[in-house]
């Protein structure tokens, strides 16, 4: 079992709730967070895809692109290129187990278009991108495997500090927890991201006199 499937483990044990993500007293982004200007969305590499709906992680994926690219805060880049944060996604099914398929193809990212009032956004990649964790505890695709996994039974968004060796090996910056956070049209898991930012903007920037 990963670190970080322990870690989710302990969350759905847990029962964490918006209302803990929700409180903005207690959430103060590093600065790296507040200048960050490019980022990658990625789905979760533990996460395999319901077998009842086996695009809903990437689903999920595009519609927190689309809501990225409406803010326009962040350049997106590219599967496995080098960026200053790194969103992970993973939808929940309501239930903390459940048979999932993962590997081969249905993990495999060929080519996206996705456009905004404002954006339009294309792009591809050949093969499975870089990993963003330690190749030498996370073994490589083995192709598609069913099993049962557990996890949170809600909707879950991450982010992660990039341009650093290992990223989701270490600690995530702010997670955000709620039952279809990462649907469209709201996508709340950025709303609620957009808002904390917001609020400590104001906070730092100083008043006229």
């Amino acid at each position: 079992m990963t670190r970080r499937l322990s870690s989710l483990l302990a969350l759905a044990i847990l029962l964490i709730s918006p209302t803990l993500a929700k409180d903005k007293n207690k959430r103060v982004f590093p600065e790296y967070v507040m200048r960050a200007r490019t980022a990658v969305v990625m789905i979760d590499p533990d996460a395999g895809e319901p077998l009842d709906h086996p695009h809903a992680n990437a689903n999920a994926r595009e519609s927190v692109e689309k809501a990225l690219l409406e803010w326009g805060r962040f350049d997106l880049l590219n599967d496995g290129q080098e960026s200053d944060l790194i969103f992970v996604v993973r939808t929940g099914s309501g239930k903390a187990m459940q048979p999932t398929i993962k590997g081969g193809p249905i993990d495999q990212r060929p080519g996206y278009g996705e456009s905004t009032d404002s954006t339009i956004r294309i792009g591809g990649h050949q093969g499975q991108p870089p990993s963003q964790q330690d190749p030498s505890i996370y073994p490589p695709d083995r192709g598609p495997q069913i099993s049962n996994q557990a996890g949170p039974a809600d909707d879950m968004f991450e982010i992660y500090q990039g341009r650093i060796q290992s990223p989701l090996d270490s600690t995530p910056v702010w997670r955000y927890i709620a039952k279809d956070c990462l649907r469209e049209p709201k996508v709340a898991a950025v709303e609620e991201f957009r808002k904390l930012i917001a609020e400590q903007e104001k906070v730092q920037t100083p008043k006229k006199p």
